[in-house]
């Protein structure tokens, strides 16, 4: 996804609030934490006070923002959305 992409779902979104994970290329907002070891495919995003730890992954056009937090080996994919305060953990797949 290219950062113009990502604008045309967060307008304000700049190189300097967001950046592309180094593994995947997915876009993260600078508040979300994301482990080097996760995976954040090409069209997927992590935003707000999101985590994603451990070797999850998160990749297609999932979205995983607000407090939620994805962890161990769970694989969060297609048009999932995780948000609020939920947790995807182990080997859990949504």
């Amino acid at each position: 996804m290219t950062l113009q992409k990502l604008q045309n779902e967060f307008p304000n979104a700049t190189e300097t609030t967001w950046h592309q994970h180094p593994n995947g290329s997915g876009w993260v907002e600078n508040t979300a934490r994301v482990d080097l070891s996760a995976y954040v495919g090409p069209d997927a995003v992590v935003y707000g006070n999101a985590r994603v730890s451990e070797d999850a992954r998160v990749s297609e056009d999932a979205w995983v923002y607000g407090n939620a937090w994805v962890y161990g080996n769970a694989w969060v994919y297609g048009n999932a959305r995780v948000c609020g305060n939920a947790g995807v953990s182990e080997d859990a797949v949504v």
